[in-house]
């Protein structure tokens, strides 16, 4: 029997960025923007706050750009500080990367199982095809040992063991769907 498990963002992450006044190094989005218009050119900023002395930084989202080249539904919903909008654009690589910012998803996601408890451990073979409702970059050591009721150690020895068994490599992280398969 096929079991999905769902990794779902259930905050912003925090943005990693050196702050100019107290040197600390992580903001928190919450989705506010800034728009700026002159003539026909636009600027729009996504703002995220210090998490220690409250200064502001801004990440360009847009940079000179023609009003008519920028989609009204997207102007739209920096105009009314779009949270989803926030959302997305932190998971986009080229954003990050012109800022030369990168993000944090420590103690932003959870996995969903589907269930309560771990009661699934009864049968042979449990079969779970994972699936990340945002691009969080997460160990699936980490998932398989929180989704199985294991230890990190106890799944490690189980994949050494060959009694889990995946198409992507269990040691690093993955931020893609993948699906694996534990025998007992």
């Amino acid at each position: 029997m096929l079991t999905h498990w769902v990794v779902m963002p259930t905050c912003l992450p925090q943005v990693l960025r050196r702050c100019h006044t107290c040197a600390s190094g992580r903001f928190r989005a919450d989705g506010k923007f800034r728009v700026n218009a002159n003539h026909k050119r636009l600027d729009a900023w996504l703002l995220a706050l210090c998490t220690t002395c409250g200064a502001t930084t801004k990440l360009t989202v847009l940079e000179r750009a023609n009003v008519r080249s920028v989609r009204p539904a997207l102007l739209d919903r920096m105009h009314s500080n779009d949270p989803a909008l926030a959302a997305e654009l932190l998971q986009d690589p080229v954003l990050l990367r012109r800022n030369r910012v990168s993000v944090d998803w420590v103690g932003a996601w959870r996995l969903d199982t589907g269930d309560e408890a771990p009661d699934h451990l009864d049968g042979e073979v449990l079969d779970v095809s994972v699936r990340f409702a945002a691009r969080i970059p997460v160990r699936p050591v980490r998932l398989i040992a929180e989704g199985c009721g294991l230890s990190r150690g106890e799944v490690e020895r189980l994949v050494a063991e060959g009694k889990v068994v995946s198409a992507v490599r269990l040691g690093g992280r993955t931020s893609g769907d993948f699906s694996f398969m534990l025998k007992r």
